[in-house]
């Protein structure tokens, strides 16, 4: 991105949580970094930047790189937002979808995420659907199951004497 300061950029966006990397390979930032690039060279993006927050969770959005994407967003300096998938750009239903139809359309930002099928431009003036809707609740439900199944393990092992 040198030289092309007041040329807008797309971001390419990962993240992955201590949770998150028990999945395996397949979430890995090195594996998303590789997903994303391949999809902006093969689609045209040419100017990009992999932003990625590894080890932070989704359910919130204090994270350094999502904190710089947005702080460039609304300064103008982003066109396009891509992700693997909606849960790599965040966990939190209510959050998530108002990135979705609210921020990002307000500001003129196109969201693409991959293993979701959805680009932003098909939904123009539309919100973004019902299984969209579900799929983000999906992700907001998995990461409370998650946390409930990491504090009741956490209080066997401390029963037990362990930490």
């Amino acid at each position: 991105m040198a030289g092309q300061e007041n040329q807008q950029y797309t971001v390419l966006y990962g993240r992955l949580s201590q949770e998150d990397e028990r999945a395996g390979e397949s979430n890995s930032i090195q594996h998303q970094r590789d997903l994303l690039e391949k999809y902006a060279r093969d689609k045209g993006f040419e100017n990009t930047l992999f932003l990625a927050d590894d080890g932070y969770s989704g359910t919130n959005f204090e994270r350094p790189a999502f904190k710089k994407m947005i702080e460039d967003a609304k300064a103008g300096k982003i066109d396009t937002v891509i992700v693997k998938d909606f849960s790599r750009f965040g966990r939190d239903y209510i959050g998530v979808g108002d990135y979705l139809e609210q921020v990002f359309p307000l500001l003129g930002i196109r969201f693409i995420s991959l293993n979701n099928n959805y680009d932003s431009k098909e939904y123009i003036g539309k919100t973004m659907g019902l299984d969209m809707a579900i799929n983000n609740l999906v992700n907001n439900l998995y990461s409370k199951d998650i946390s409930k199944k990491l504090k009741s393990a956490l209080k066997v092992k401390w029963k037990n004497g362990k930490w």
